[in-house]
């Protein structure tokens, strides 16, 4: 894969060989953050999990302390009383049963994050081929299945964000953006990684986190020293 001249010079301040403490890698992962809008900061985790087994997936959800830096669009199927629970708490959009044929036919998905009481989820269900692919589905785990809409939208605006295995066993998750100060960016960084720690299946008999690196949307990773994780 060929790099851009900018992402070459940025890959020139980054010791490949290195493995970076926390605060030296979001400091070094700021200084590669060269792009001409304000990048997303992401941590990505090599796990030694095999999430084919259930008891081996690591799925959950953690509100950072100082948000991820852009506004998430919630989505709320509920009925009665929640629906307007769910307006006053700050949803976006609020819905139910009416909600399907547009998702579904027309393709609407003006939406980052999709919350359900657990009486909807017979409804929301029927959207499992469209909502599944795009990591949409709402999950208990998450805490996006829940009769507390009020207080799950509430926190998901706050800056809660989900983390989980792809498909090569590998988390993704946000933790800010290049504007944000290093300490902001530390605060969220330690969080993400306790909630990570304490999701390790018990059933995983080898290592946990295999690597760890912070990275910018457009720039080179910087790999931290996992050795304080383990």
């Amino acid at each position: 894969m060929k790099h851009g001249k900018k992402y070459v010079e940025a890959s020139k301040l980054i010791d490949r060989t290195k493995l970076y403490e926390p605060d030296e890698a979001i400091e070094l992962v700021k200084k590669v953050a060269t792009a001409k809008f304000d990048e997303t900061i992401e941590v990505h985790l090599r796990t030694g999990c095999d999430g084919r087994h259930a008891e081996q997936q690591v799925r959950g959800a953690v509100v950072l302390p100082n948000g991820t830096g852009r506004s998430v669009r919630v989505l709320v199927f509920a009925k009665g009383a929640k629906l307007d629970e769910a307006q006053a708490a700050g949803a976006d959009h609020v819905g139910g049963e009416e909600l399907i044929p547009k998702i579904q036919n027309d393709g609407w998905l003006d939406f980052d994050v999709v919350v359900a009481t657990p009486d909807m989820m017979g409804v929301v269900g029927r959207l499992g081929k469209v909502l599944g692919p795009k990591g949409l589905m709402p999950n208990p785990k998450a805490g996006t299945v829940t009769m507390d809409v009020a207080n799950a939208v509430k926190e998901i605006k706050a800056g809660k964000v989900e983390y989980r295995l792809d498909k090569a066993n590998i988390i993704h998750v946000p933790v800010g953006k290049a504007s944000f100060s290093d300490e902001q960016l530390k605060e969220n960084f330690n969080a993400l990684m306790s909630a990570i720690i304490k999701a390790k299946p018990s059933a995983l008999k080898g290592q946990y986190l295999k690597s760890v690196s912070i990275a910018p949307t457009m720039g080179p990773g910087v790999k931290v020293n996992n050795q304080r994780f383990v």
